[in-house]
């Protein structure tokens, strides 16, 4: 027996929106993945992205320095991009690939590409020796971890600041703003 002609019309259309939205669906979740993955790590570190005055609290903190400088969790780039703007050569460490693309962008945008290196990288896994400045937007949970690790890998008086949190077991030679905006000073290792 033979379908009516508008059976099979609505039959086509309505495969044709099937198709689309899981065609949409699947897209949301390839875009969403690397946004929401963290949640899924032992210790999760969200992008939020730096506020003005926690930018500026770290330029300050920077005043005087130069050399290296890594972000370690780097998100959309503005804190490695504040700092090549200043004579650093700067790089960012970042897990979330669309993330580290959207800062290499930004890079380019501002003529700053060769200065600056977006890496898609877990950051307990990249070795620290070869940086004067780290900067840190931490987690309470990671920070006695990540301290230890600045102690084993950092070269002598390598300047570290902490955003958000502050390290638990080193004391700050300054702390700069307050509330969220807060950045912690740190010369490490003190030996």
């Amino acid at each position: 027996m033979e379908l009516p002609i508008e059976t099979r019309k609505s039959s086509k259309i309505g495969l044709f929106f099937i198709a689309a939205t899981g065609g949409i669906a699947t897209a949301i979740s390839v875009v969403c993945f690397p946004f929401l993955s963290p949640a899924f790590r032992k210790i999760c570190l969200p992008y939020v992205p730096a506020t003005r005055q926690q930018i500026k609290n770290v330029i300050r903190a920077l005043n005087g320095r130069s050399g290296s400088l890594i972000d370690l969790g780097s998100g959309d780039g503005r804190i490695v991009l504040a700092a090549a703007k200043r004579g650093f050569k700067a790089h960012g460490i970042e897990l979330n690939t669309w993330l580290v693309w959207y800062s290499r962008l930004q890079a380019l945008i501002n003529g700053l590409s060769s200065e600056t290196a977006f890496l898609k990288q877990d950051l307990w896994k990249h070795h620290l020796g070869n940086y004067d400045n780290v900067v840190i937007f931490g987690v309470d949970q990671m920070m006695g971890d990540i301290e230890k690790k600045f102690n084993t890998e950092l070269r002598r008086d390598s300047l570290v600041i902490a955003c958000r949190f502050p390290l638990p077991n080193t004391r700050p030679v300054v702390t700069i703003g307050h509330g969220v905006d807060t950045v912690w000073v740190y010369k490490i290792p003190q030996r």
